[in-house]
C-alpha cells in the first residue's frame, strides 16, 4: 500500500511517501524551488517522492493532507468575532484570501493531483488528518518505542497549540489539548518579533542569542504574560498580544512592560535583546519541564516523543533529557510543519487502514532522516562539468583522506554526500564542515561563508562512540536536537577580565579545546554520528580523528543565510562559488577554490532575502 502525505499552503510545504509502512522518501519543496519556507503545493517534492519509489500517482492508494482547512477557517471566524470590532483591517485582508484560496484547499488539492493523474479519484482517495494528529503521528510511529507519551507543541494547528496523547503499537490517541490563542509557540514568536527577528524562521536565533544574556525578565513574563499551572497547563493574557486580530505580534502594553518598541530588523543587537532572549528561553524551558514532569507522573510509559515547532528548541529538549522524568525521549527530526506531511501519511496507514508497525531492531524508522534525493557519481560529474567546475575524481578512500586533511588544515569544506536530509538540520549529507579546534572557525564560517550574525553557534558532529568523552551525555542524538554541556575537563576557565565582559563581547573567548562548537555557556547542540545510518560521514570523522586525535567536526548547513539547504550538485557548486568555502566534495569529486575559473565567482551575500 502506497500513501502520499502532503503539507502545504502555510509554510514549509513538503511531501512524504510511505510504502507498506516503510518511509521511502520525504522532502521539503523549498529545496527544489530554492524559495525559503516555500508554502506552495509541493509539486516538485511530490514528483521526487514518486520517482524515488519508481511509481506514478495512479499507484498511490491514498493522499493524506496534514490538517483540516475548514476547522482553521472556523477558528479564524470565531477569533475575529470574539475580538470584534478590533482587528477589522486584519479581518478584511484575511477573509478574501481564505474565500478565494484557503477555504477551498480540497479543490486546490484535487486540481493539483489531477494535473499529475487525470483519473485520480480524489473523493475516495484524498484524506485529511488534524494538524496535531499529524505531528503526533510523525513523532510516535517512526520512533523506536512500542509505547510512548506523545507531546506536541507549536504555534497553532486548527485549534490546538499544545496536545498530549498516548501511543501503543499501531494506535495513537490525542487525549488533551490547549487551544488557541493560548500558545507556547506564539509566545516565543512574540519575543522573536519583539527582538527584531522574523516570525516562523528566527526563533532559533532567539535560542542562540539567549546564552549571551541573563533571564532578568523571567519573573515579569510569568507574572504578567502567562498564567502557568504546576502541571504545565497555561493561559496567556491576550491584552499583551496582537496576533489574534492584528498585523503584528505584540501590543503597546507589551512594549511598555519591556521598556520600548520592538527592535528593527538588522539594527545592532544590545544587551536588552540578549536578556529578553534569555528570559523567554527560561520561561519556555519551565513550561516544557512542567508539562513533561506532569505527564511522567501518570506512569503511562517511560518513553516520550516530541513534535511540533517547539520541539526544535534543542536547549529545552536537553533539559527534558537531563531531568530524567522519562527514561528515553525521541524527537521527530522534521518536527515543524514539513514533518506534518509524513505524519499525515502515517496516520492514514496506521490509524485509517489499521496497518501494523514494523519492528526496527531498536532503531527508529527515519533512516537517519536521509530521505531526500541522492545523485549517482556519473550524474554528479555531468552536472559539475555543465556548471564549469574543475574537479578531480578520486576513489572513495582517497576522498575521505583528502577531505580529512583539508579539515585538519582548517579549511571550510562543503560536503555533499548521499541522500539529502529531511528536516531543518544538516546531518552530514548537505553540510559545511570545519575544524572544531580552531578558535577562529566560528567567526570565519558565520561572516565569510554563511553571511549571518556572528553570535550564532555551530553544532558538533561527534562519533557516537566518543560522545561522552566530549559532552555531558551518553545517549543518541542523531538529529541534532539535544543540547549538552562540554565536559569539565575540556573547558577553559575564564579569567577575571573575560568574566567582566558583557553579552556578545564574550564571543571571542575560547571556552574549551573545541572552541568552534562551544557556546558561551559551555553548551553544544550535539549530533551523534552512527555507522549504521551514515557510514561515509562516520568514516570521514574517523579519518579526521586519526589525523588529529579529535573525533568531532564543525557541522553547519550547506547554504548561506536566507537560502534553502542545497539539493543538487549544481546548487552546491553555486554556493561554493558564492562564498569563501575553500574545498567542495560532491560524491567522489574533489574541488579546490583556487582551481576554479574566477569568472564563475558569484556575489552570494545579497542573493537571498534575509531570514
Amino acid at each position: 500500500m502506497n500513501i502520499l502525505g502532503i503539507s502545504a499552503f502555510y509554510h514549509d510545504s513538503a511531501a512524504a511517501l510511505v510504502c507498506d509502512g516503510e518511509i521511502r522518501a520525504a522532502a521539503q519543496e523549498e529545496r527544489f524551488t530554492r524559495k525559503k519556507h516555500d508554502s506552495e503545493f509541493p509539486a516538485e517534492a511530490l514528483a521526487y517522492c514518486l520517482a524515488e519509489a519508481g511509481i506514478d500517482l495512479d499507484a498511490v492508494d491514498y493522499v493524506a493532507f496534514y490538517d483540516k482547512p475548514f476547522l482553521k477557517f472556523e477558528r479564524l471566524i470565531e477569533t475575529y468575532l470574539a475580538f470584534a470590532p478590533r482587528g477589522f483591517q486584519s479581518f478584511r485582508m484575511a477573509v478574501p484570501v481564505w474565500l478565494k484560496e484557503k477555504l477551498f484547499q480540497k479543490s486546490l488539492l484535487r486540481d493539483e493531483l489531477r494535473r499529475n493523474c487525470p483519473d485520480f479519484d480524489w473523493q475516495k482517495r484524498l484524506l485529511f488528518a488534524e494538524h496535531h494528529q499529524s505531528h503526533a503521528a510523525s513523532a510516535f510511529f517512526p520512533s523506536p518505542f512500542d509505547d510512548a507519551v506523545v507531546l506536541t507543541m507549536d504555534g497553532v494547528g486548527e485549534w490546538a497549540t499544545t496536545s498530549a496523547g498516548f501511543g501503543q503499537g499501531n494506535r495513537l490517541e490525542i487525549e488533551r489539548e490547549i487551544h488557541f490563542p493560548h500558545s507556547l509557540g506564539l509566545l516565543y514568536s512574540a519575543f522573536t518579533y519583539y527582538t527584531g527577528f522574523k516570525v516562523n524562521s528566527g526563533e532559533y536565533k532567539v535560542m542562540g542569542l539567549a546564552p549571551y544574556g541573563e533571564p532578568l525578565h523571567k519573573t515579569t513574563i510569568l507574572d504578567n504574560l502567562i498564567d502557568l499551572k504546576p502541571d504545565g497547563s497555561f493561559r496567556l493574557d491576550m491584552s499583551y498580544f496582537n496576533y489574534c486580530t492584528g498585523l503584528t505580534m505584540t501590543t503597546e502594553k507589551f512594549h511598555r512592560l519591556f521598556g520600548g518598541p520592538p527592535r528593527k530588523p538588522e539594527d545592532r543587537l544590545t544587551q536588552r535583546e540578549m536578556d529578553l532572549a534569555a528570559s523567554i528561553q527560561a520561561v519556555v524551558e519551565e513550561v516544557v519541564l512542567r508539562l513533561t514532569r506532569g505527564l511522567a507522573k501518570e506512569n503511562r510509559s517511560k518513553n516520550l516523543c516530541l513534535a511540533g515547532g517547539v520541539a526544535l528548541n534543542c536547549v529545552a529538549n536537553g533539559k527534558v533529557l537531563r531531568d530524567a522524568s522519562f527514561d528515553e525521549i525521541w524527537i521527530q527530526p522534521a518536527a515543524g510543519d514539513a514533518g506534518g506531511a509524513l505524519g499525515a501519511a502515517l496516520t492514514a496507514y496506521h490509524l485509517f487502514q489499521d496497518k501494523p508497525r514494523h519492528a526496527h531492531n531498536g532503531l527508529d524508522a527515519m533512516k537517519g532522516s536521509y530521505l531526500g534525493p541522492a545523485f549517482e557519481q556519473t550524474a554528479i560529474e555531468e552536472s559539475l562539468t555543465a556548471s564549469g567546475a574543475r574537479f578531480e575524481v578520486l576513489s572513495g578512500d582517497e576522498t575521505i583522506r583528502r577531505t580529512a586533511e583539508a579539515l585538519a588544515a582548517e579549511k571550510a569544506v562543503g560536503w555533499f554526500n548521499g541522500r539529502m536530509e529531511f528536516g531543518p538540520r544538516a546531518l552530514g549529507a548537505r553540510s559545511i564542515l570545519g575544524d572544531p579546534r580552531s578558535p577562529s572557525m566560528q567567526k570565519l564560517l558565520n561572516l565569510k561563508v554563511k553571511y549571518r550574525e556572528s553570535f550564532r553557534p555551530f553544532a558538533p558532529s561527534v562519533l557516537r562512540e566518543n560522545v561522552a568523552d566530549y559532552f555531558e551525555m551518553d545517549s543518541d542524538s542523531p538529529y541534532m536536537l539535544l543540547v549538552a554541556d562540554v565536559v569539565s575537563q575540556r573547558r577553559i576557565a575564564m579569567n577575571d577580565a573575560e568574566k567582566a565582559l558583557f553579552g556578545i563581547d564574550k564571543l571571542n573567548v575560547a571556552r574549551s579545546d573545541i572552541p568552534a562548537v562551544t557556546h558561551v555557556d559551555y553548551s553544544a547542540r550535539v549530533q551523534t554520528v552512527h555507522r549504521e545510518t551514515n557510514p561515509r560521514y562516520h568514516a570521514l570523522i574517523s579519518a579526521f580523528r586519526d589525523l588529529t586525535g579529535c573525533p568531532v567536526v564543525v557541522n553547519t548547513s550547506f547554504n548561506v543565510r536566507g537560502e534553502p539547504i542545497v539539493c543538487t550538485p549544481a546548487d552546491a557548486f553555486r554556493c561554493f562559488m558564492g562564498t569563501d568555502i575553500e574545498v567542495l566534495v560532491v560524491g567522489d569529486c574533489f574541488l579546490r577554490k583556487e582551481d576554479q575559473d574566477p569568472k564563475l565567482r558569484l556575489d552570494y551575500k545579497e542573493a537571498f532575502e534575509l531570514d
